[in-house]
């Protein structure tokens, strides 16, 4: 008779996963000078239409998106996790408080937009969007966005490949190598559902911005150890990952064109709850 296939535990969610969430900071120079920033036009979006230019950054890291909204005429506040990014942030004119958006105490203090650029995965999503809903005024905004990009598979292939043979017990060993955009779509509709479940909320709009980004070799590779699932490998298995990476990327020619879509969802604070 044929054999049931056994069951798969279910995963942690994201933001349980501490030690991952709380890795990035490993190289926190690199990781501000390899991450790429976000688009002017969602920048945009996100600000006009606000009730004001009072910004509270949730996950800022090293403040890459925080600097944008500065330079759009923001005061910003960052809350981070990890002390080694919030030290970096600060260090570029960036006001942070070191804990999670969870646990941050806001004091009675009150802003017009909260944004999560890169790092809502990392927040529990039904305390983090009533918290948000908590420290906006009426009419603030919500702005929860990140990057999908997929390399070309003469790229993504030969990392998946190494990446599976040097850390064969990490729990991403069975990815595919290519990243559908609609699977991050249906993460952002799930995010969307969240924030209208609070009652706190207008209709959350959901956007993209498609949109390309040209790496030399050393640029990719520079960017492969700020990554999740990376940063925690040792420098024995990361060379050995960037060396399969770099090879593949020297038979193109040395270079390649990624395609990036920033996905986004902006909701309004209700004036009243719904």
């Amino acid at each position: 008779m044929p054999t049931l296939p056994r069951e798969q535990p279910e995963p942690t969610p994201l933001h349980q996963a501490r030690q991952m969430a709380e890795s990035f900071g490993t190289d926190a120079q690199r990781y501000d000078r390899a991450r790429l920033g976000y688009p002017d036009d969602l920048v945009a979006r996100t600000v006009i239409g606000s009730p004001g230019r009072d910004v509270l950054d949730v996950g800022c890291g090293t403040g890459i998106a925080a600097r944008q909204f500065q330079a759009a005429g923001c005061t910003v506040l960052g809350v981070e996790p990890d002390a080694r990014m919030a030290d970096f942030a600060r260090s570029r004119g960036l006001p942070v408080e070191v804990a999670t958006f969870e646990a941050w105490e806001p004091d009675g203090r009150t802003f017009d937009v909260v944004t999560a650029a890169q790092s809502w995965h990392w927040v529990d999503p039904v305390a983090g969007a009533m918290k948000a809903a908590q420290v906006l005024r009426p009419n603030g905004r919500l702005a929860i966005f990140g990057h999908v990009y997929e390399p070309p598979a003469e790229v993504a292939e030969p990392f998946a490949a190494a990446y599976r043979r040097v850390a064969p017990d990490s729990p991403f060993d069975g990815r595919s190598a290519r990243r559908p955009l609609e699977m991050y779509q249906a993460g952002y509709a799930k995010v969307a559902d969240k924030i209208r479940e609070t009652g706190q909320f207008l209709d959350p709009e959901q956007s993209r911005f498609d949109w390309e980004h040209s790496y030399t070799r050393d640029q990719w590779l520079e960017l492969l150890p700020t990554t999740g699932g990376l940063t925690r490998l040792d420098r024995g298995q990361l060379a050995e990952i960037q060396g399969e990476v770099g090879r593949a990327i020297d038979v193109l020619g040395g270079s390649f064109t990624m395609p990036y879509t920033t996905l986004a969802v902006i909701a309004v604070r209700a004036t009243t709850p719904l």
